[in-house]
């Protein structure tokens, strides 16, 4: 069940300001399964899902123990020349490795290796941390930062794309391992979906309504409590520093998204993989690569490559740089449909890392120096590059700025 939360007064209620837009409003009193929402932008102020920290231990033995199996067995395996291949989510990354990229195979290795470990290694932090007496407050704010980059699920769809590719030169059969890494990525949706981070900020460090002037009150972008700083200008309850506005946002999400901007022009011309059949070879840039599936009656998979590598990236810098410019030039018209665009884009970010991991297993199944042989090209690193800077310039943009012209529009009307 839903509300949405009010601007009267209760007994239990409590002020809060929306993470989103600043709104400073009164939050009635919830039960376990409501969820509520901000009157003015509609962001999620309260999540209404929530399990209990016994249950979530026993999902993060659960995914603890999945992973050795998932990581090192074969996912998918490949019969070529009469010689069986399997491909495994470490072999592509060791893969890349080895050819010289590092950087690539690490951005491979957090998403799908790195995040997921310390997913299930902080809850069980969580869990015993807090019978000892230990401080809990890094790991909550890390699990606040950790969500969009556990990228299991687009790991799988990356599966069924390189199987589909190496499709045409061998016969491609699903791997051992396969049944292990379906569970951990359902486990690891599970997990994401039903951690509460507000309720276990009030499980661990409550915190009482401030007294004071409900105008003054700050909202911490870390742990999203509201209320005042305390001598160090830093939130009560999670000790971040707390201000008005994130310092330098605009600065750092200008800068990530030029970047980004600029290493997408090589990633899109260079070629992203190079194949080897029959002693002829064959460069595939991004769009080549879309255009040749579509042509060998993949449409399906190809609109999803398409959308992934192509279009999600293009349509971020599009909508960053129409939120940019709208709040340099203090904008006050269409604010609710600029922060349905901020929040599109911060959900569909992550799957453009989709062709990177059809390149690591690819280069795990038919990387082997025979008749048939695939290689990294140039762009990957370019692409992949720009796909983080692309997150992170989503990040740091504060998008409480969008809303400011909004304040400034009605307080000159109001004067």
């Amino acid at each position: 069940m839903k509300i949405h939360a009010i601007t009267g007064s209760g007994s239990k209620a409590r002020y809060q300001r929306c993470c989103e837009c600043d709104l400073l409003f009164i939050l009635p009193p919830l039960t376990k399964n409501q969820a509520a929402y901000c009157p003015r932008c509609h962001a999620k102020i309260v999540h209404g899902h929530d399990w209990p920290m016994s249950r979530l231990t026993a999902m993060a033995v659960t995914m603890l123990l999945l992973m050795p199996f998932a990581f090192t067995g074969p996912l998918i395996s490949i019969r070529l020349l009469d010689t069986r291949i399997n491909a495994s989510l470490l072999e592509g990354i060791w893969q890349i490795n080895s050819q010289g990229d590092p950087i690539t195979a690490s951005m491979v290795a957090f998403c799908t290796l790195g995040a997921p470990l310390t997913l299930a290694l902080s809850l069980l932090y969580l869990r015993f941390g807090h019978r000892y007496g230990m401080n809990l407050r890094p790991v909550l704010l890390m699990l606040e930062r950790l969500k969009e980059w556990v990228m299991l699920d687009i790991y799988l769809i990356g599966m069924a794309v390189a199987a589909i590719k190496v499709k045409e030169y061998a016969d491609v059969q699903a791997g051992s391992a396969l049944i292990a890494y379906l569970l951990l990525t359902l486990l690891s949706i599970l997990t994401l979906t039903h951690t509460n981070l507000e309720q276990l900020w009030e499980r661990y460090y409550p915190q009482e309504q401030p007294v004071g002037q409900p105008e003054a009150m700050h909202v911490c972008l870390a742990c999203r409590f509201t209320g005042y700083p305390n001598e160090h200008r830093q939130c009560p309850r999670c000790r971040a520093p707390i201000s008005h506005r994130q310092p330098y946002s605009l600065q750092q999400t200008w800068a990530a998204l030029l970047a980004a901007i600029i290493l997408l022009i090589p990633a899109n011309l260079l070629p992203i993989s190079i194949i080897y059949a029959s002693g002829a070879r064959i460069d595939d840039t991004i769009f080549s690569g879309v255009v040749s599936l579509a042509t060998s009656g993949n449409a399906p998979v190809a609109a999803i490559v398409f959308i992934a590598s192509i279009l999600v990236p293009f349509t971020k810098i599009t909508v960053l740089l129409t939120l940019l410019f709208g709040i340099h030039f203090k904008t006050s018209h269409s604010l609710k449909t600029r922060i349905r665009l901020l929040r599109l884009v911060t959900w569909i970010g992550r799957w453009s890392m989709l062709d990177l991991f059809v390149i690591a297993l690819m280069m795990s199944l038919v990387n082997r120096d025979q008749l048939l042989s695939f290689t990294m090209g140039p762009a990957a690193f370019y692409f992949g590059s720009a796909v983080i800077l692309t997150l992170l310039a989503v990040k740091w943009l504060d998008s409480r700025l969008i809303w400011d012209a909004y304040a400034t529009e009605n307080a000159k009307y109001t004067d």
